[in-house]
């Protein structure tokens, strides 16, 4: 038995978000379908974490186990681009450790939030559109609060599995597109992230960044620990899973990687 890791992009518009679910069609679902024929076995995948509906990937990482040596991976990514739906890609396939994790194994995560303040008639299923001025300027002070605290339950979706709700974020910051000036993305890094988390915290900055809230208010909302201090969370299209960071030591070396 062999442990691999699957690299994933996928529009998530028309899922259920990335776990299976009982009344909807899911990322992992379709994907668990694609490698079960080709390898002509019941294969299970384990992500690295959950999107909801709607939310896409530029990058996901799952991992399964298969009895099947894998001896040119070039192939196994080719026939199961041709078997999965066209919202769905296959980028790379690496052998790693019996004990590697998709989910436990990260390091840290990078997500990506599109907003556009113009109407663009192209960019409807992946990026939200608002159509208001913002001060991003002002929502960059106040996003610099989340790199000085650990506790974000004023982010987090109510009634969660998870047994703490500190995350180390790293990064958090809002940039213009040089290409598209009315095209704003907001980069924000951690070791972990809690469910609805990003998207809350998008909606709270562009509260931000209508001057109904100033950093200081930010702030004292990630330190109520109260989630209905928060703003609203922002519309999932707009969401991006974009990089998933793991140690050196889960590979097996020289395996191929695409």
């Amino acid at each position: 038995m062999a442990r691999y890791f699957i690299y994933i992009s996928f529009k998530g518009t028309a899922y259920h978000g990335w776990q299976r679910q009982p009344n909807g069609i899911s990322v992992q679902e379709k994907l668990e379908g694609a490698l079960s024929i080709l390898l002509n076995s019941t294969i299970s995948v384990t992500g690295a974490g959950r999107t909801d509906a709607g939310v896409h990937a530029s990058m996901m990482v799952a991992h399964f186990d298969t009895t099947h040596k894998l001896s040119d991976p070039l192939h196994i990514i080719h026939r199961l681009n041709r078997l999965l739906p066209a919202d769905i890609a296959i980028k790379g396939i690496r052998l790693v450790k019996d004990d590697a994790h998709a989910r436990f194994s990260a390091e840290r995560r990078t997500y990506q939030y599109f907003l556009s303040t113009q109407k663009d008639p192209f960019a409807g299923e992946t990026t939200t559109i608002l159509t208001t001025d913002l001060d991003f300027e002002l929502m960059n002070q106040a996003a610099q609060a989340l790199l000085r605290h650990t506790d974000f339950t004023s982010f987090s979706k109510l009634h969660t599995d998870t047994k703490t709700n500190n995350c180390n974020v790293t990064q958090a910051l809002w940039t213009r597109s040089i290409q598209n000036p009315a095209l704003w993305v907001f980069t924000i890094t951690a070791n972990r992230f809690l469910r609805n988390m990003v998207r809350a915290i998008v909606g709270t900055l562009i509260r931000v960044g209508r001057h109904q809230m100033t950093p200081s208010e930010f702030e004292g909302i990630i330190l109520a620990c109260n989630r209905s201090k928060a703003g609203t969370s922002a519309p999932p299209q707009g969401l991006f899973l974009s990089d998933i960071i793991y140690p050196n030591d889960v590979f097996i070396i020289n395996d191929h990687e695409l």
